[in-house]
């Protein structure tokens, strides 16, 4: 919750309006880039007087979780580590690759 608070409140702390350029209100900064480089040679400590408190919902999409034989899972767990990958990120890769052979 921290960072988010962070991020909303140092980071992008004004309403963009269409026609606007948004800039924070402490680095002074138009972009993402200049915004980083600003926070890797400050520090929050510095400007935590200027900071303040905000409530905000985070509307996250919603994960499905499927039940998978532990015999498979282990196999899963080898192909996955063996590509360097988490084994919900091969299934998820996987079930894609496989959903689009269907389509064409």
């Amino acid at each position: 919750m921290f960072w988010i608070s962070f991020w909303l409140n140092i980071i992008f702390p004004r309403i963009m309006n269409e026609n606007e350029k948004q800039l924070s209100s402490i680095s002074k900064a138009a972009t993402l880039e200049e915004i980083g480089e600003f926070w890797d040679s400050h520090s929050l400590a510095d400007y935590w007087d200027q900071t303040y408190e905000v409530e905000f919902e985070v509307r996250a999409q919603r994960r499905r979780r499927v039940t998978l034989d532990p015999e498979v899972y282990a196999k899963l767990e080898g192909q996955a580590r063996s590509r360097g990958l988490l084994p919900e990120t091969l299934v998820d890769l996987w079930l894609a690759e496989r959903l689009q052979e269907n389509v064409s």
